[in-house]
């Protein structure tokens, strides 16, 4: 050997020395980080991901970065090819000095999984080429067709969900049958429960159609119909921007379970929007989700519900509406039924709702006790519900729940879009009592808009609009104008005349946002006592229905000078549609 070739030489063998040391000091990082350090083994790779047939595409240049693992020598090298055995010392220097001098390396030998590449041949070359600081490296290609996606930062770990989607994908052949479908998820064992929701529905869809459903027909429709919707969902909330890191189907999957965990626990039956909404709500880990949950719980603790101020005016619309996936107002009702007949006058005002809505009734029956719950009286109360729900032909579900009626129907409100209850309590005149009055208490903390029933039903054939211009009187204004267009009902919009609170300009503003959506309406100006000039204009246009904003004070200023809403509550004959 020449005097050059062994300084070249010995130079290589001080370079492998480091980068020796590099691999040791990886190995220890990766036990720190839990991110793993070794290359694939192919033949590892290969039969979990039941890879099958092969064909070969010549000489290429690769990326360095995409070469994940090796044929034979997966154990002697890192995921970053730095050597881990001291006996590869020469082999290694000698392919160092030959890549320094003119003579350059023959082109390795890869098979090519997906995206990533795995030595055949020449795992020295590529070794070296990136302790260089090379970016490619020529090689023959041979490229191994398999089912599932593999990509140059899969670990080791992955292959164990990698074989369990090529499983998956062999039993139902869905990337045949739906080509554009990823159900790539982050954690063992979840193909088990999607194989076991497309039996389910399988099983199902046998019932329905009463025949046998062939495998792959149910897998289809199960993609179609119940996979599909739930990951349009995702999509359109932005739900993953609020649990990085997981997939589609890992949402899916939790989206599925959170609300079958949730109709269990209501009683109820629970859109996926719904549902999405409430996962990404309550278990986020994003700042700005837990901030929320903290001062919520905090707010709750510390504030008692007879003062309570409740959401801000339109919360509700911005909530349920932004993203519903049909055209409806009141898609979900729900309806207090406290088993006398004023509760079963307000089901059947809930039950006129729901026709002309094509909505669904959700039922809430609130005991005491968890002994008066579970009574024969209270099944009574469900069985009647029941009878009524199935004469009228529109699909309802009682809940029974044990606490104070307001606090309950207040936290189930959330999962509907309106409340429908009885007016059979309504605030007495006297502050002391008003602070006490239960249904006061529910129309401040309510979250969604309350239809308040007095001792009969209505036909719900015109309605008044009482508009002053404030900020629950404008969502009261949206709701009128969708329900006159809609149903198709007369409506008339009275403005009683206050010094520094309503003017004629009030009036009109409501003209022009009622003009712009296409609505005609009967327009009134009074003057006077607020409560008296409603309920005489709504004599006078033989209305019946009120349609207004809620409180409009803080609840102690309510509670100390009272408020239009408590006198037309106690003096109206009519149902009224309290809005915030």
């Amino acid at each position: 050997m020449s005097e050059q070739s062994f300084l070249s030489f010995s130079s290589a063998v001080r370079d492998f020395h480091r980068a020796r040391r590099k691999a040791a000091l990886q190995a220890i990082m990766a036990r720190l980080t839990g991110k793993s350090a070794d290359l694939l083994s192919y033949e590892d790779v290969r039969q979990k991901l039941k890879a099958r047939g092969a064909a070969s595409w010549g000489l290429r240049d690769i990326p360095l970065d995409a070469i994940v693992g090796s044929v034979g020598r997966y154990a002697d090298f890192t995921r970053s090819f730095l050597p881990r055995q001291d006996s590869d010392k020469e082999r290694w220097a000698r392919v160092k000095v030959k890549v320094t001098s003119l003579g350059g390396l023959p082109p390795i030998e890869v098979y090519q999984i997906g995206e990533a590449y795995f030595v055949r041949d020449g795992n020295h070359r590529v070794s070296v080429a990136r302790q260089v600081g090379a970016t490619h490296i020529q090689a023959y290609v041979t490229e191994v067709r398999t089912k599932v996606p593999l990509s140059p930062d899969t670990q080791p770990d992955d292959l164990i969900l990698k074989a369990e989607y090529a499983d998956f994908l062999e039993r139902t052949h869905l990337d045949q049958l739906r080509p554009q479908a990823d159900l790539s998820v982050t954690a063992p064992g979840q193909y088990r429960i999607l194989k076991e929701h497309i039996e389910v529905h399988r099983y199902f869809m046998g019932l329905e159609q009463k025949r046998e459903i062939p495998y792959e027909e149910a897998v289809g429709h199960w993609y179609d119909e119940v996979y599909w919707p739930v990951v349009q969902v995702i999509r359109q909330r932005g739900i993953l921007r609020d649990f990085p890191g997981r997939t589609e189907t890992d949402l899916y999957l939790w989206v599925s379970e959170h609300r079958a965990g949730l109709e269990q626990e209501l009683g109820w039956e629970i859109d996926p929007e719904a549902a999405a909404d409430d996962l990404a709500t309550r278990f986020s880990p994003r700042p700005k989700r837990v901030a929320a949950r903290v001062s919520e719980k905090l707010l709750d603790a510390v504030t008692p519900d007879e003062i309570e101020a409740g959401p801000p005016p339109g919360q509700w619309r911005k909530e349920r509406l932004a993203a519903r996936q049909h055209d409806r107002l009141f898609a979900d009702i729900l309806v207090a039924v406290n088993g006398e007949e004023s509760g079963w006058h307000a089901l059947e005002q809930a039950l006129e709702v729901a026709r002309r809505e094509g909505a669904r009734l959700h039922g809430l029956h609130v005991a005491p006790s968890e002994t008066q719950r579970d009574s024969e009286a209270a099944q009574a109360v469900r069985a009647e519900f029941n009878r009524r729900c199935e004469e009228a032909d529109i699909p309802g579900r009682l809940a029974l729940e044990v606490g104070k009626v307001p606090r309950k129907i207040c936290e189930r409100a959330r999962w509907n879009d309106l409340v429908v209850l009885s007016l059979s309590y309504p605030p007495a005149p006297r502050p002391i009592a008003r602070l006490g009055s239960g249904l006061s208490t529910l129309l401040r903390r309510c979250p969604r808009p309350v239809l308040a029933v007095p001792e009969s039903s209505s036909s719900l054939s015109r309605a008044l609009l009482a508009y002053d211009g404030s900020p629950k009187a404008d969502e009261a204004l949206f709701v009128a104008t969708y329900l006159s267009g809609r149903w198709r009902i007369p409506l008339t919009v009275v403005t009683v005349i206050e010094m520094g609170r309503t003017t004629s300009e009030t009036l009109a503003r409501a003209q022009s946002y009622l003009e712009a959506h296409g609505v005609q309406a009967a327009f009134v100006k009074e003057t006077g006592p607020v409560a008296e000039a409603i309920l005489k204009t709504a004599d006078e246009h033989e209305s019946d229905l009120i349609i207004m904003g809620g409180y409009g004070l803080s609840p102690m200023l309510e509670v100390m000078i009272g408020s239009a809403v408590d006198q037309i509550l106690r003096a109206s004959r009519r149902p009224m549609l309290i809005c915030r």
